[in-house]
């Protein structure tokens, strides 16, 4: 079985990403493979679920007609690396991210993890917009 694999955050681009990972998987058929993970460049970071907000996305997960999985890595790699890697485990088709809007001079820097995913994944990436 083919797979979906969604990078999530809590923000509205990341239930964006989830929304349609959602129904891409749906459409083909597909497991949904949810993975939350960090930069591990902060002590705290509110992008890396935990408590109440990991145990409300689990449920939703659960809730749907279809198989699904949580991953949170802990590896602290880089973003675009951890999704790559995953998506090559679970032998994904797609992989699903959220974008942020950005300024002019922001979109010259290629710094963000969106930009790396877009520019390093080996499998097809679809970037939507909150």
């Amino acid at each position: 079985m083919s797979a979906v694999v969604v990078g999530y955050v809590p923000s509205p681009e990341g239930r964006a990403a989830l929304d349609t990972g959602i129904s891409e998987a749906r459409l083909r058929g597909a497991r949904l493979v949810v993975v939350n993970t960090t930069r591990g460049d902060a002590l705290v970071d509110d992008r890396y679920l935990a408590g109440d907000g990991l145990a409300a996305l689990q449920a939703e997960l659960d809730a749907l007609d279809l198989e699904t999985e949580l991953r949170q890595p802990t590896t602290y790699d880089d973003v675009a690396d951890d999704l790559d890697a995953i998506a090559d485990e679970v032998g994904a088709d797609l992989i699903v991210i959220g974008l942020r809007r950005r300024s002019p001079v922001g979109k010259l820097i290629l710094g963000s993890a969106a930009s790396r995913i877009l520019l390093t994944a080996h499998h097809a990436v679809l970037a939507v917009k909150a």
